[in-house]
């Protein structure tokens, strides 16, 4: 019997562990701007799927606007951006 216990606890334990899995990758992408190393992105977080206007930040060049759509949008080269921010509409 103790046996049996043992088996159902090390499943159970296995399956909780791959369920963690998805919910710290997602941590690794922040919403709104976030920069690696070498590139720029901004996150979009919805759940309705709307497509919103940022303001981007430029380095050495003028700031623009640009629409991006829900998930992770590149922005540029991490030199040439400094950062991003919700505009305050959709797109």
């Amino acid at each position: 019997m103790s046996a049996l216990v043992g088996a159902v606890t090390l499943v159970l334990g296995m399956s909780a562990a791959a369920s963690a899995a998805p919910a710290s990758a997602a941590v690794g992408k922040p919403c709104g701007y976030y920069a690696t190393s070498k590139d720029s992105f901004y996150n979009h977080c919805t759940g309705d799927g709307s497509n919103v206007v940022i303001k981007v930040d430029a380095v050495h060049a003028r700031d623009y606007e640009t629409c991006v759509t829900p998930g992770t949008s590149w922005l540029g080269p991490r030199s040439k951006v400094r950062n991003a921010w919700y505009a305050g509409r959709t797109c």
